[in-house]
């Protein structure tokens, strides 16, 4: 154990109950992080430790730690509430709940706007093959390829019941420190237990009135995937792009932020104006349907929110 009052450097892997649970770089995934309350000199500057952070810490008289300081950060995300990811992977389900193409784009502009590298894991692939609506995940997967990795995203096929595609996955988080993220119910922990064997995280069945699962993760943690990390989150499905301050739409789908520099007019939004190279992208078939129209239900989503601000 490190000499009491001695500066270490850590990451936080746990918030809970105002205390945050360090583990100590030096060490490894199966070390005990040490449970530290932050110093009060965060609350005064109105700052916050996040999961994700790296941190110098010191272990204090009564067997704990305190948190001094957080080192820069490379990243940090309102929701959840995480430092340092450099990789998000948006889990949606093929069917169960069936996959929603305009909260999938909603997410993804989240990411882009986050300025993080961002993956799609289409998990419970069984039931393509096997379930009762086994046509319509079937197509909804091919849909999801056909829009997605040509603009550049990589798509993966997993099923946690059958232990199918995580080790392509797995791969793919080594080295990174990720978020894991999607609507309740998709199979985020099943697919973490899945990479993890013998994490054992509690997961809920789909409720068939609601159509959709029970949050099972309640806070934010750390999960070790090899040499890379995982952060288990709370479900969510309302995204507010009025609480991030994003203004600008455009910089969020990667299609038509790379088309926006040839457009006639500087600021165009590309609804209506003459000389839009995205609408003529549109036009040619090189932008998707489906992506052009969630953009302007967003922009509108937008527009109406600082209305009533």
């Amino acid at each position: 154990m490190p000499e009491r009052n001695s500066a270490a450097v850590g990451r936080i892997v746990k918030a809970l109950s105002g205390y945050y649970y360090v583990l100590p770089e030096e060490m490894d995934w199966h070390s005990v992080p040490i449970q530290c309350r932050a110093r009060g000199i965060f609350k005064k500057r109105g700052e916050s430790p996040l999961v994700g952070d790296l941190v110098t810490y010191e272990h204090t008289s009564n067997g704990e730690g305190a948190v001094n300081s957080i080192l820069p950060r490379t990243s940090e995300l309102v929701r959840p509430p995480v430092a340092n990811i450099d990789l998000a992977v948006l889990v949606f389900s093929v069917t169960e709940p069936a996959l929603n193409l305009q909260l999938l784009d909603k997410f993804l502009a989240h990411i882009e706007h986050a300025g993080l590298q961002a993956i799609l894991c289409l998990s419970k692939q069984d039931l393509a093959e096997h379930g009762p609506d086994m046509e319509e995940a079937q197509q909804a997967m091919e849909q999801v390829k056909a829009i997605y990795e040509p603009i550049g995203y990589e798509v993966f096929s997993t099923s946690s019941r059958l232990g199918s595609g995580t080790d392509a996955l797995y791969n793919r988080l080594q080295g990174h420190l990720a978020v894991l993220a999607g609507q309740s119910g998709v199979g985020k922990s099943s697919l973490l237990n899945a990479l993890v064997p013998g994490l054992a995280l509690e997961t809920n069945e789909i409720s068939s009135k609601l159509g959709r699962g029970k949050h099972t993760t309640r806070h934010v943690e750390l999960i070790p995937v090899g040499d890379g990390y995982v952060a288990d989150t709370p479900g969510f499905s309302q995204l507010d792009f009025t609480a991030l301050g994003c203004d600008d739409l455009t910089g969020c789908f990667r299609e038509m932020r790379e088309r926006a520099e040839q457009c006639k007019f500087r600021g165009c939004t590309h609804l209506h104006e003459p000389g839009c190279a995205v609408l003529e992208a549109l036009g040619k078939g090189e932008i998707a349907a489906s992506r052009y129209e969630h953009y302007k239900q967003f922009t509108m989503e937008l527009k109406d929110k600082k209305r009533r601000y």
